[in-house]
């Protein structure tokens, strides 16, 4: 099993943009260093299709190859 192996469809990475996206804005207003982490994580989680929770979990959204 690979590290990083694909286990999320082109939903789930709009989805995590969007929220990247929020926290990323939300971490400018608070000037929250945890909620810059926490979005920089979140579109590293879009750029890759991976989820660190869906690979514990077993699970992958993405259609088979």
């Amino acid at each position: 099993m690979k590290m990083f192996q694909k286990n999320i469809n082109q939903t789930g990475r709009v989805v995590r943009t969007a929220i990247g996206a929020a926290l990323l804005v939300y971490a400018w207003w608070a000037s929250s260093w945890i909620a810059l982490l926490l979005a920089l994580f979140t579109f590293f989680e879009a750029w890759a299709s991976w989820c660190i929770v869906y690979q514990l979990l077993g699970k992958n959204s993405c259609p088979k190859e």
